[in-house]
């Protein structure tokens, strides 16, 4: 299976387990999402905290 190995949308920086982040996207219109990481990772953007603050 694929690993999913997210980066900040921002700074390209890899973003590891457990690390606060932000995440912009629209409210999926759809039921019983079960693989959120790879719905954020297809559909969202994701911004680590860092660049979120600076922002």
């Amino acid at each position: 299976m694929f690993r999913i190995k997210p980066k900040c949308s921002i700074c390209d920086k890899d973003i590891k387990a457990e690390e606060n982040v932000f995440v912009k996207m629209k409210y999926p219109k759809g039921r019983g999402m079960t693989e959120i990481k790879a719905y954020i990772q297809n559909e969202g953007k994701i911004i680590c905290e860092s660049c979120y603050e600076i922002k």
